[in-house]
């Protein structure tokens, strides 16, 4: 499969790494300019594209930049491209990072905002897990205790397509339902960096409550910022879980 990625960072970089090592053809995108970008496509195993053709021949196209970003793209980026061309959201809003947007401040969820933003459909997954959770958690099918990883959108063969990247990155896939329903799996909620099998992700799903989130969200950024060193993984890890006492890990 013919896979575009736009940002290189943390999550976006780990994507395109483990999609080129499961055999795909990866081009890769990011706005640091033509040296830095080469650079970073060698370390990531894939190639360098501009953002006028990380779009042009792909099947995939996956955005992974902070949501502030998402506006700044080229208005006509996806003007050209095939509606068969799949869009993959897999940002996150924190309003000390991307400033305050009024319709999600109001409770728009995050990837309908970023469609209607882009004038595209997408599917929003590879969000809701930590970044050393996506390079390092990932085990081969069938693996007892594989973590899970939410899936949504409108569009149930794009999602089965994006649910088979999940798996190649060495994740369950759970189907948290439509492109509304994927507030389900952002941050504040107990199936967001929680690492949950798919049992314990499905059950997550349901004990989400939508209008707690923002104020839960903020509540572990707050605490980070009390860390006067670089806090753990399993640290963030805890203090995500510790978030939800009755959630499926007994935290």
């Amino acid at each position: 499969m013919k896979i575009g990625v736009i940002g290189t960072g943390a999550i976006g970089g780990t994507i395109a790494k483990k999609m080129a090592v499961a055999g795909h053809e990866v081009k890769v995108y990011n706005a640091e300019g033509p040296d830095s970008l080469k650079k970073r496509a060698q370390e990531l195993g894939v190639s360098p594209s501009v953002i006028d053709e990380i779009v042009n021949d792909v099947d995939v196209v996956i955005l992974s930049i902070p949501t502030k970003a998402i506006s700044d793209l080229p208005k006509d980026l996806f003007a050209d491209v095939s509606e068969n061309v799949i869009l993959v959201d897999t940002s996150n809003y924190y309003p000390f990072r991307d400033g305050e947007i009024e319709e999600l401040k109001n409770g728009k969820v995050e990837s309908v905002w970023v469609a209607e933003t882009l004038g595209r459909p997408v599917i929003k997954a590879f969000n809701n897990l930590l970044a050393h959770s996506l390079e390092f958690g990932g085990k081969p099918e069938g693996t007892e205790g594989r973590i899970a990883m939410a899936v949504s959108g409108d569009d149930d063969k794009a999602k089965k397509i994006i649910a088979n990247l999940i798996n190649d990155a060495g994740f369950d896939i759970v189907d948290a339902g439509s492109l509304s329903e994927s507030w389900r799996h952002q941050p504040g909620t107990p199936a967001y960096c929680t690492e949950l099998n798919a049992a314990e992700l499905k059950q997550a799903f349901n004990d989400g409550i939508k209008e707690k989130a923002p104020g839960l969200r903020d509540a572990a950024i707050t605490k980070l910022m009390r860390y006067t060193s670089q806090p753990s993984h399993e640290e963030i890890l805890e203090l995500n879980r510790s978030l939800f006492p009755k959630n499926p890990k007994g935290f």
